[in-house]
C-alpha cells in the first residue's frame, strides 16, 4: 500500500514525495496541475485529477493506506481579492477529498496547514495554544479544514496531524526540484530575480515596523525540513494521538537581513524599493516548535544560509534551462 500525496506536483508536496521514497514508502502523486508542475513529479506515478473528482480519487485511495494533503491555493493577497476561489478549493473540494478518504477506510491523514490560522500574534514566539484568529480568507479556509479534521477525528476515528508551517523556503539539495510559482510572491526567489535583472527592483513592503531595522521578521524553514516532519508525522500516527504542530526554526530574520544574506552568498546585488505596508502583515511571525520536537523528535536542521544556497542552486539551473534554445 502507498502514501497518496495530494498536490504532489507542487513545491512542498514534491519534496515530501522524495523524502517518502528515500524512507522506503511507495508513493502516488495526485495533482490537477493548476499550480503544480509535471517536472516536479518526474519518476513518480502521477494521477492527474481534481480533489473533487470522487470517482478518480476513490480509485487511488483504494491503493493507499494514508494521505498527505498539500493541494491548496496559498496566496494571501489573492485570497482577499477572490475569496470564492479559496473557499471552493481549500474547503469545499478538500471536504470532498476528506469524505472519499473516510469511505475508503484510510484513517491516517497529514494536512498542510499554516501559521496564518493564528492571525496577528499576541505573543511571539507563537505556540499551538495561541488563539486561532485568521485575518485573511487564506487563513480562514485552512482553519475551516483544521476544524473539519477535529470533528471527523472525534466522530469517525480519523487520525491526523495538522502541520502549521511558517515561511517555507529552499530547495532539494540535489538541485532536482525547487520553488516554482507563477506568479512568484516569496521573498527569497524574488531577491534572486532582482539580482538576475528579471525585476527592476525588489519591492519591500514597509520599513517602519516596530522591529530593529523596520522591516518584517519571519521564520524561514527549509522545505526538506518540512518534508521530513511530514514523514515523521505519518510514523507518529501509528501510535500517537491526533495533533496540530508548528513547523519552524524558532529564529526570525527581517527582510533586510534576508536580502543581505542572499547578496553575501550569491555575490550579487539586489536593487530594492520601499512600498507601503501590506494590510494585515504582522511585524513578526516566529514559531515555537517545541511540540513537534517533543512528539516527533523533529527539529529543523537547515540554516538560513542553507536555505539560500540550495534555492540559488535551483534558481541558477532554472535560468540556464530558460536560456536554452
Amino acid at each position: 500500500m502507498a502514501v497518496l500525496v495530494v498536490g504532489g506536483a507542487g513545491y512542498i508536496g514534491s519534496h515530501a514525495a522524495r523524502v517518502l521514497r528515500r524512507k522506503g514508502y511507495e508513493v502516488i502523486l495526485y495533482d490537477n496541475l493548476s499550480t503544480g508542475h509535471e517536472e516536479l513529479a518526474a519518476d513518480f506515478e502521477l494521477v492527474i485529477g481534481d480533489m473533487a473528482d470522487s470517482a478518480k480519487i476513490a480509485k487511488v485511495l483504494a491503493r493507499s493506506d494514508s494521505v498527505m494533503h498539500f493541494a491548496a491555493h496559498a496566496y494571501v493577497g489573492e485570497s482577499v481579492r477572490d475569496p470564492r476561489k479559496y473557499f471552493h478549493n481549500n474547503v469545499t473540494a478538500a471536504l470532498a477529498l476528506l469524505d472519499r478518504v473516510m469511505e475508503s477506510g484510510v484513517r491516517k491523514f497529514i494536512f498542510s496547514s499554516t501559521c496564518a490560522v493564528y492571525g496577528n500574534p499576541v505573543k511571539v514566539p507563537i505556540s499551538e495554544t495561541h488563539p486561532r484568529q485568521p485575518v485573511n480568507p487564506y487563513g480562514m479556509t485552512k482553519l475551516a479544514f483544521e476544524n473539519a479534521l477535529e470533528a471527523y477525528g472525534r466522530a469517525y476515528g480519523l487520525r491526523y496531524v495538522s502541520f502549521r508551517y511558517f515561511n517555507a523556503a529552499g530547495a532539494d539539495e540535489t538541485g532536482a526540484i525547487g520553488e516554482k510559482h507563477e506568479p512568484e510572491t516569496h521573498l527569497i526567489p524574488l531577491i534572486f530575480e532582482a539580482i538576475q535583472g528579471k525585476l527592476d527592483g525588489l519591492e519591500i513592503f514597509g520599513d517602519d515596523y516596530p522591529t530593529p531595522d523596520g522591516t518584517c521578521i519571519r521564520d524561514y524553514i527549509h522545505v526538506t525540513d518540512l518534508a521530513e516532519a511530514h514523514v515523521l508525522g505519518l510514523e507518529y500516527l501509528a501510535e500517537g494521538e491526533s495533533a496540530a504542530m508548528n513547523l519552524g526554526t524558532g529564529r526570525g530574520y527581517s527582510v533586510k537581513e534576508v536580502v543581505s544574506a542572499v547578496e553575501r552568498i550569491t555575490g550579487g546585488k539586489a536593487p530594492s524599493v520601499v512600498s507601503p505596508r501590506r494590510p494585515g502583515d504582522p511585524p513578526e511571525l516566529v514559531a515555537d516548535a517545541a511540540l513537534a520536537e517533543k512528539l516527533l523528535g523533529w527539529k529543523a536542521r537547515y540554516s538560513l544560509d542553507d536555505i539560500i544556497r540550495t534555492a540559488w542552486k535551483w534558481a541558477e539551473k532554472e535560468s540556464l534551462l530558460a536560456r536554452e534554445p
